[in-house]
């Protein structure tokens, strides 16, 4: 065995680092891509909040529209490490809730460990509540407009 695969930690199931300092996440990886879903005709798209942080999120407008939706500021699970704003799992999950509760959802897509170590997660979720302060349902209506 090659001394760089020697393992300095793991927790199963979630991420392997290897004593050379890289590291395998192991699971929570899958992406799908924004756009209209089928089953329950709510579209996501995703936006860039900060280009500099490389900040994004996966906006989520449900089929009925009306003039004063409320709005949902959803942050994945994975504990800082695993998944995305664009995972198979909060996807569906999402499209479903702007769906049965009839809501727009900003999912926000902050950067996990160990590649963006902490406290960037705190900051990224910090940069995207301002950023939607900062933008009316208007505009993100219009961000989403349908084709």
């Amino acid at each position: 065995m090659d001394s760089s695969d020697t393992i300095a930690t793991e927790v199963p199931g979630v991420i392997r680092v290897y004593k050379d300092g890289r590291f395998q996440k192991l699971g929570g990886t899958d992406v799908v891509p924004a756009g209209i879903d089928l089953s329950s005709g709510v579209q996501s798209k995703d936006v860039v909040i900060s280009p500099e942080t490389n900040l994004s999120a996966r906006l989520y407008l449900p089929k009925t529209i009306t003039k004063n939706l409320p709005l949902l500021i959803y942050f994945h699970g994975g504990g800082f490490i695993l998944e995305s704003a664009s995972s198979p799992l909060y996807h569906n999950f999402l499209n479903l809730l702007a769906l049965e509760s009839n809501v727009v959802i900003v999912s926000v897509d902050y950067g996990t460990a160990p590649e963006n170590p902490v406290p960037t997660c705190f900051n990224d979720s910090w940069e995207a509540i301002m950023w939607v302060v900062g933008n009316s349902l208007r505009p993100m209506a219009q961000r989403l407009r349908r084709p």
